[in-house]
């Protein structure tokens, strides 16, 4: 009963470090080529967009729009790999049990 306890307080002070480090990382994204950026955090936080003046047309901005959906998508589909690299050695797979946080 001990063994298991440290193994989860190990397991624990794991999660504890994985957040963390998913906390200060960020991941960016981008459409068009580059001509749009998405940075997000580690848990998703859009913090930055950058958009080349190449990418502004005022006769279509429905082109712009749809190039910023897709690089604050390529930059949250980034963070998702990011969070499984980081959590999943820590979690062995145990997110598929429905445990809370996990």
């Amino acid at each position: 009963m001990q063994q298991m306890l440290k193994q989860a307080q190990k397991m624990q002070q794991q999660m504890a470090d994985a957040q963390a480090e998913l906390a200060a990382a960020q991941v960016t994204g981008t459409a068009g080529g580059g001509l749009v950026s998405a940075t997000l955090t580690g848990s998703g936080e859009l913090v930055a967009l950058e958009i080349d003046p190449k990418a502004v047309d005022p006769d279509d901005v429905e082109t712009l729009q749809d190039l910023v959906v897709a690089a604050v998508r390529d930059a949250h589909r980034a963070a998702g790999e990011l969070t499984e690299q980081k959590m999943g050695p820590v979690t062995g797979g145990l997110g598929g049990l429905g445990l809370p946080g996990l």
